[in-house]
């Protein structure tokens, strides 16, 4: 075999080892920065500055969760339940005005009540149930994270524990993106008639506006 076939089939082969890495690593979960930053967003850059910069980190551990949660399927959710706990929600936001701290603690239970039914770790492994989240929900995961930490506020009934009503209003407005999110009806292909899209853009127009404390906060009472 001449010098030049070897070295043919030595580029060939290296070719092959190269193009099969990268089908592995792909199928395996992995990705580059550009495609971690386009998946995760907002998520992202708050990890990142957990790692205190450290790109290589936290391009690790984002490439970590979509290999352990990327493949997982969100479970339907029956309309029966879906109106259930949009009942639910609207009861907390309407009891925020005169109990915030108990419709915030509402608010994240019903979260991850939520999670749980649509196919995610049950909240009993809240940092699973928030990684799986944020690997398909990346955009409001952020919510659910604000809303969770300021429910634990004052568990251990120290005063310097305690947050203020504002802080509070703030985590129930960013978790309801999520909420929102996990109760959407599926996407169907087909086009809907004019009347009965008109109408869900009306019910949702309505349904988004109901944030009673946002509305007027001299309502609110303290905590």
């Amino acid at each position: 075999m001449s010098t030049g076939m070897i070295i043919a089939l030595i580029v060939i082969v290296a070719a092959v080892v190269v193009v099969a890495a990268v089908l592995t690593s792909r199928a395996r979960g992995g990705y580059g920065g550009r495609d971690l930053k386009r998946r995760f967003g907002p998520e992202y850059d708050r990890t990142l500055a957990r790692h205190d910069g450290d790109t290589k980190a936290a391009e690790r551990e984002l490439a970590e969760r979509v290999q352990r949660h990327g493949s997982l399927r969100e479970q339907p959710l029956d309309p029966a339940r879906r109106e259930e706990f949009a009942a639910r929600w609207t009861a907390a936001q309407e009891r925020f005005v005169d109990a915030p701290r108990e419709a915030v603690t509402e608010a994240d239970r019903l979260l991850a009540e939520l999670a749980a039914l649509r196919g995610f770790p049950d909240d009993s492994h809240y940092e699973e149930q928030l990684a799986a989240l944020s690997v398909h929900h990346a955009d409001h995961v952020h919510g659910y994270r604000h809303v969770h930490r300021v429910a634990r506020v004052g568990v251990s009934g120290q005063d310097v524990d305690r947050v203020d009503t504002e802080e509070m209003r703030e985590a129930m407005v960013e978790a309801r993106a999520l909420f929102e999110d996990l109760t959407a009806p599926p996407r169907r292909t087909e086009k809907a008639p004019a009347s009965t899209a008109g109408r869900t853009k009306a019910h949702r127009h309505e349904s988004r506006g109901h944030l009673p404390w946002a509305l007027n906060r001299r309502h609110v009472k303290g905590s």
